[in-house]
């Protein structure tokens, strides 16, 4: 009996093999009556996972549904001081409307920690012009707490291009100067996206900007080549991570709005 078995089994693992040998050997040489053969509207249909839907805002600017509100006139409780995050941000709300800087009260910075964002600013240079060059209506956004979009009242204003409104600070002047006057408000929309950083801690991708201030593409997905600095070239000197969007008090009293922010 067990040597009946044995002789089964072999004659199984012999017509296996010379099944899969004959399989390996098999090819097609009738070509098809169409060639290449036709594509079916379903073959190219991606399905799944389905497109998250969310709600616009009715009026175009206004934040919709998944943002979060940074900052809409009411409070600033979703702000800190950069220079204690333990206390409260020192800026001002005027009218229930916008919050101006408090001159000499130091930079804010949110609460909350971001990376790739969608962000939404409205902001106005102070409204009286007391000065010229960079020390009129200076102020500035910082993604990730190190990276400046700058602002400043750059109507009628002449100053370094690469330090100008809408400029990636001392990194790349922006396209065209769409600046308004200080009595008027500016609107930027960002699309930006983080660094990336290798596991020993180097650069593998910089961070990239798009910028429109004003409805006017001024920044074209431009490469942020580091750390904004005010003196020496700009570098990646660590890794990090998410980190805070702050905004700078540079001795103006400019002024802010309709701050809201999507996670990408």
């Amino acid at each position: 009996m067990k040597f009946k078995n044995l002789k089964y089994s072999f004659v199984m693992v012999s017509l296996f093999s010379a099944t899969a040998s004959m399989a390996q050997h098999q090819f097609v040489s009738t070509p098809p009556e169409v060639s290449p053969m036709p594509m079916k509207p379903e073959m190219t249909e991606i399905w799944e996972p389905e497109v998250k839907v969310i709600i616009p805002a009715k009026i175009l600017g206004n934040a919709p549904s998944d943002a979060i509100i940074l900052f809409d006139g009411k409070n600033l409780d979703q702000w800190v001081s950069k220079k204690d995050a333990n206390k409260p941000a020192a800026w001002k709300i005027v009218d229930k409307d916008y919050m101006e800087i408090v001159p000499g009260s130091g930079d804010i910075q949110t609460k909350m920690a971001f990376g790739d964002c969608q962000l939404h600013l409205e902001w106005s240079a102070a409204d009286v012009v007391l000065d010229g060059g960079q020390a009129r209506g200076n102020s500035g956004v910082f993604f990730q707490n190190r990276y400046e979009l700058q602002i400043l009242d750059s109507y009628n204003n002449r100053t370094y291009s690469n330090g100008q409104a809408g400029s990636i600070y001392k990194d790349h002047a922006p396209l065209v100067n769409a600046v308004k006057t200080p009595l008027e408000w500016n609107i930027y929309d960002v699309i930006y996206t983080a660094p990336r950083f290798k596991a020993d801690g180097k650069i593998d991708a910089p961070a990239r900007i798009t910028v429109f201030l004003n409805g006017v593409l001024i920044q074209n997905n431009v490469t942020i080549n580091g750390l904004t600095l005010y003196i020496g070239l700009h570098n990646y000197p660590s890794p990090h991570g998410d980190d805070v969007i702050s905004l700078q008090d540079h001795g103006s009293k400019n002024q802010f709005r309709n701050i809201w922010i999507r996670k990408l």
